[in-house]
């Protein structure tokens, strides 16, 4: 059965072809919501690790299919072509948030993704100075910590911070029970409850630390 019988197949072959790679339309996402971007502040924004010799290979991809233009003042920006591909990756989120299940493996192959979606859920209700939190899977050795300080935007660290060891919470749980918290599947304060999430550490802020977080708001799916 040839092409020919799919309207729309050719299209459709072609921009799979130009933007089905890893990044490209991370960076298209990332423009749209957040630009006119430099390049450093691209680099260091995108989820996940990309190289500068990558990401400056890809914008030239995008600016030679018009998607994305280079100004003198402001960075990258998204063209009107490229603006009309938002409302394409924001239906292609909400049905993966509705849909795909979480990979657990992403917490080893991208945990600083993890922990920017953990970050993006902090209330900011902190005080005493910043507030480490040591998250270790039971699934395997390695750890991973976020830092959070009230009026400071919260950040992931892959290695410690080394910061005041009385003001650390420890949490071990299970990877899936970490990307349900990141997700917004699970709340705080039913996986303590539950046993779901081990915390040590000063007894104040383990019994704070639900408070730090606000409730996502779940996928709803969509009849029809």
């Amino acid at each position: 059965m040839g092409s020919r019988e799919f309207p729309g197949y050719c299209s459709f072959t072609k921009a799979i072809e130009h933007l089905g790679d890893r990044w490209s339309l991370l960076i298209v996402r990332r423009l749209g919501e957040y630009g006119p971007v430099g390049f450093n502040e691209l680099s260091r924004a995108l989820p996940g690790r990309i190289s500068r010799s990558v990401l400056a290979e890809r914008l030239k991809r995008l600016e030679v299919l018009g998607l994305v233009s280079r100004a003198d003042v402001g960075g990258y920006r998204l063209t009107t072509v490229g603006s009309g591909l938002m409302p394409v990756l924001c239906s292609l989120q909400d049905w993966a948030e509705t849909w795909l299940p979480e990979d657990p493996a992403m917490v080893e192959r991208d945990p600083d993704v993890v922990l920017a979606w953990l970050a993006q859920t902090v209330r900011g209700r902190l005080s005493g100075g910043p507030a480490v939190l040591e998250i270790w899977p039971h699934e395997h050795g390695r750890r991973y910590w976020l830092v959070l300080q009230d009026r400071v935007a919260p950040y992931g660290c892959l290695t410690d911070p080394l910061l005041d060891p009385a003001r650390y919470v420890y949490v071990r749980c299970a990877t899936a029970t970490l990307l349900a918290l990141a997700r917004g599947r699970r709340t705080w304060s039913d996986a303590v409850a539950d046993g779901s999430i081990t915390l040590t550490g000063d007894p104040d802020l383990c019994r704070r630390l639900p408070e730090w977080f606000r409730p996502v708001a779940a996928p709803v799916a969509h009849a029809g």
